[in-house]
């Protein structure tokens, strides 16, 4: 898990009393992708105990300081989860050998826990078509990698097993392993937070 900005606490998580509401930016989107988006958001649901809920699409596009506050966008609330499908020249984090990247800012009353409230993947399309159409198991590989990129948006880091899902380098994997559910599981207990 990723550190807590909080010396006091041992871990940031999103408020698991509320739910977690994405939206998808389908732009650049892969054959299937809306489907392994949902999958994987499932799958993240059901490891973590937390409730996500699909707000449909946006034209709002990734950026490095996405703002976790958007009321003309997205009314007087936290803006919610953003998954675009992204290229390297759009998301130059993207560049070389990443597929992925994804993370959650968050926020805090005084006195109060720090609380995830919004988040971002942004998915390297180019490339995840390619993984989708050269390998039979295609769309299991572009689904795991959304999932290891919400495992980052619930606060997972990288971790040293290659067992895991969220290793840096996943060499196969398809679905999250027992560190991964075990970390996913102790993240979907954070503090509620209804002050936020």
């Amino acid at each position: 898990m990723q550190a807590s900005p909080n010396a006091d606490q041992r871990f940031v998580a999103y408020d698991p009393c509320r739910p977690v509401h994405f939206v998808v930016r389908p732009d650049n989107a892969i054959p299937g992708g809306d489907t392994l988006i949902r999958e994987a958001v499932a799958a993240a649901s059901a490891a973590s105990g937390l409730q996500f809920v699909d707000d449909g699409t946006t034209t709002e596009a990734p950026t490095d300081n996405r703002p976790v506050f958007q009321p003309d966008r997205y009314g007087k609330r936290w803006a919610p989860l953003l998954i675009a499908w992204s290229t390297p020249a759009e998301s130059p984090r993207l560049a070389g050998n990443v597929a992925g990247d994804g993370g959650s800012g968050y926020a805090q009353v005084t006195g109060q826990p720090l609380v995830l409230v919004a988040g971002q993947v942004r998915l390297d399309a180019p490339d995840l078509a390619g993984i989708l159409a050269s390998r039979p198991d295609g769309a299991a590989q572009v689904r795991a990698v959304i999932m290891h990129e919400l495992g980052h948006v619930l606060g997972l880091g990288h971790v040293n097993d290659p067992g895991q899902l969220m290793h840096a380098e996943n060499m196969g994997l398809v679905d999250y392993a027992a560190g991964d559910r075990a970390g996913l599981a102790l993240l979907g207990t954070g503090p509620c937070a209804p002050q936020l």
